[in-house]
């Protein structure tokens, strides 16, 4: 769908599994994926994102956010980071925070559950 709506390069593949070029991408959106990657894993997915982009290439990506749980939740598996957790793992990956905000808006922050974010490639 997102390939016939934009008429972009649209690239789909299995997180534990990525084939990417180096440098090769403005930016990469994430919404409601990366939470599937187990925590064990995500250091090494977000560094080949890292190295993906080109420099001063960005990040998108909204989550669930949680008290940094995981485990299989009705069928599926999540990691459920809060937002230092999530800082973390995006700064040991080399990205820089431009912004981060609570979904959905104008709701309390106990009825928001998504942690969404924007990161630049340092």
């Amino acid at each position: 769908m997102a390939r016939a709506d934009s008429g972009c390069e649209v690239w789909q593949q299995d997180f534990l599994k990525l084939d990417l070029p180096a440098e090769h991408f403005d930016g990469i959106f994430a919404n409601a994926a990366l939470f599937h990657i187990p925590s064990q894993e995500l250091p090494r997915v977000l560094l080949q994102f890292h190295a993906a982009l080109k420099p001063g290439g960005v990040l998108f990506s909204s989550n669930p956010r949680g008290a940094n749980q995981e485990g299989w939740n009705h069928g599926r598996y999540g990691s459920y980071h809060d937002l230092e957790a999530w800082q973390r793992f995006m700064g040991d990956a080399g990205f820089v925070e431009l912004e981060h905000y609570y979904r959905p808006a104008g709701l309390p922050r106990e009825q928001q559950p998504w942690l969404a974010s924007v990161w630049r490639r340092s």
